[in-house]
């Protein structure tokens, strides 16, 4: 008996408990299909925007399209969803900047991690593959037009864009800015062509070693304007180089008499590294122990420069550069006789084709910035050797092309690589050209100016009337005897043409010379009426973004002999 009442207590048990489970999971569910049911059909609240593409439709209550709201916006949702009758059309109404619209209900979501829908992306510009989405260190590239999957994104702007993607391609795991991106691979394949202007590069073909215009990018580039670094309109700078910081308080004070806002200062240039930097301690120990200023000195005349009001650009030899060569054999162009660094003018280049090399000149530039306080960097020899198409046509030299690049392809891709890295520490990005980089041809050295303009802040030209051919342009005198002349031609003539040609060109501030001629007949003094003539030829074909003086000793004594022309307003 005892048995019986013991096993029936032990089913009474079970049944309590088995009903007791029943009715939670059964409110459990209840809850679960009130708490979805609202989600998606009934209740108002805050959502946010989703969808595989950067802006859905909007509509009013005729369900007529009226605009559309980028993805990633938060919004108001009212009510219950409706069905647009004769169809199988959902819609919600929803508050949008105080208005009231509808919208299709698939493009509403309250996790944020649903935002961007979109699996693949197509590349539209040949694209740097970062390998974490807050660093500069460069995993691969992928060409124009390839696919990718997508696995994260970082960030939508307001537009929808998104800033970052993080990407699959192949073995290749990694980073991309969204802004190179598109949705399909009909648009990746794309080239911007506005008022035609593409088919005028596609017709600046490869002839001199240096790549096609055609393979090169010209949508239009966002350009910054910080609120805390303000670009004078017209900037009068003097070059200095790294050696005569000890001498600052007196460039200062001939500045601030002549007219001069602005100076550029070395950071490196080639075997004159400027400062003891932490990235050349790190990436390049030969530039380290050869600086020449403690990294303190040359901060406290960088400090000097900015608290007397100056704009203050540091520049960096970029593709020139026998320190780091030193340093890293594996990096340079190679002589394919000898499989070691190839000499070219007594000096040793790093390829521009080596990211190695690209993260070692954007991080001393990102350095630069932050401890030293730029308001802009200057890259200059941003380019290959020149004068190198027989060696190159023999067989000579290896550039260690590891991605099948063009020239100017490389040039073109570095800048855009330094302008997302150097835009994100809060400053501007130049580059110095050939005058040559603006004729109507890619350069063998791949400069092709409306590529770079296109791409930077500022562009740089190194017009110097003792390098063009004596009588260039049909000149029936010596070019460097008709300074005003020459410059205004050149500018005319190619210079406003090729910045025509792009939607987004860079200011120009070229350089002048600024040191007399004395390896040429006739010899010429550039006084101060001669590099008058070079300022006034080039603001008179309307480039008046500035100048920057071109003397190689930064000597203050020839400074002092052209200080007439620096006070001239043109």
């Amino acid at each position: 008996m005892s048995r019986r009442v013991k096993k029936s207590k032990i089913n009474i048990r079970r049944l309590l408990l088995f009903l007791s489970a029943v009715f939670v999971v059964s409110l459990v569910i209840a809850f679960g299909l009130k708490t979805i049911i609202g989600t998606v059909r009934d209740e108002s609240g805050n959502y946010y925007v989703m969808a595989d593409h950067k802006s859905v439709p909007l509509y009013n209550s005729e369900y007529q399209e009226v605009g559309t709201i980028p993805r990633g916006t938060e919004i108001k949702r009212e009510g219950k969803e409706i069905t647009r009758e004769g169809t199988d059309e959902i819609y919600v109404k929803i508050i949008y900047n105080k208005e009231e619209y509808l919208m299709k209900s698939d493009f509403l979501t309250t996790d944020e991690e649903e935002i961007v829908q979109e699996e693949k992306m197509y590349v539209r510009t040949p694209v740097t593959v970062y390998e974490t989405s807050d660093g500069a260190d460069i995993v691969s590239m992928i060409k124009k037009g390839e696919e990718v999957e997508v696995l994260e994104y970082q960030d939508v702007e307001s537009d929808g864009t998104v800033s970052q993607y993080k990407i699959k391609y192949g073995d290749i795991v990694g980073y991309v800015y969204g802004k190179y991106m598109e949705f399909t691979s009909e648009a990746a394949l794309m080239n911007y062509d506005q008022d035609g202007t593409y088919q005028t590069h596609l017709t600046r073909t490869n002839t001199q070693g240096g790549g096609s215009a055609g393979n090169l990018d010209y949508f239009p580039v966002e350009k910054p304007k910080f609120e805390n670094n303000v670009m004078p309109e017209e900037v009068r700078s003097l070059y200095l180089n790294s050696g005569v910081l000890g001498s600052i308080d007196s460039y200062i004070e001939f500045a601030k008499e002549n007219n001069i806002n602005a100076f550029v200062v070395d950071i490196k240039d080639n075997t004159a590294p400027g400062y003891a930097s932490k990235v050349m301690e790190e990436l390049s120990p030969t530039s380290y122990n050869r600086a020449s200023n403690s990294f303190e000195k040359y901060q406290m005349a960088i400090k000097k420069l900015k608290d007397a009001g100056f704009y203050v650009i540091g520049r960096i030899t970029t593709f020139k550069d026998s320190y780091y060569v030193q340093d890293h054999p594996e990096d340079a162009i190679l002589d394919t006789n000898t499989n070691a660094p190839y000499e070219h003018d007594g000096s040793y280049w790093p390829s521009a084709f080596d990211r190695d090399v690209w993260e070692y000149n954007v991080k001393l530039a990102v350095e630069a910035v932050e401890e030293m306080g730029f308001h802009e960097i200057q890259f200059d020899y941003v380019r290959f050797p020149d004068r190198t198409l027989k060696a190159e046509q023999s067989g000579l030299i290896n550039y260690q092309n590891n991605y099948g690049e063009d020239k100017a392809q490389a040039i073109q891709n570095f800048l855009m690589y330094a302008c997302d890295e150097i835009h994100d520490a809060g400053a501007y990005v130049s580059a110095d050209v050939f005058g040559e980089s603006a004729h109507n041809y890619v350069t063998g050295y791949g400069q092709y100016w409306g590529a770079i303009s296109n791409v930077v802040d500022v562009i740089s030209g190194m017009p110097y009337p003792e390098l063009f051919n004596k009588y260039e342009y049909g000149f029936k005198e010596p070019v460097w005897t008709v300074p005003y002349e020459l410059l205004n031609f050149w500018a005319t003539n190619y210079v406003v043409k090729q910045q025509a040609l792009v939607p987004t060109p860079a200011i120009v501030r070229n350089w002048i010379q600024a040191y007399d001629i004395t390896w040429r007949s006739p010899n010429q003094v550039y006084d101060a009426s001669m590099v008058s003539e070079e300022i006034a030829g080039m603001y008179d074909a309307g480039l008046t973004g500035g100048f920057i003086t071109w003397n190689a000793s930064s000597s203050l004594n020839k400074y002092k002999t052209l200080a007439e022309a620096f006070k001239k307003e043109y």
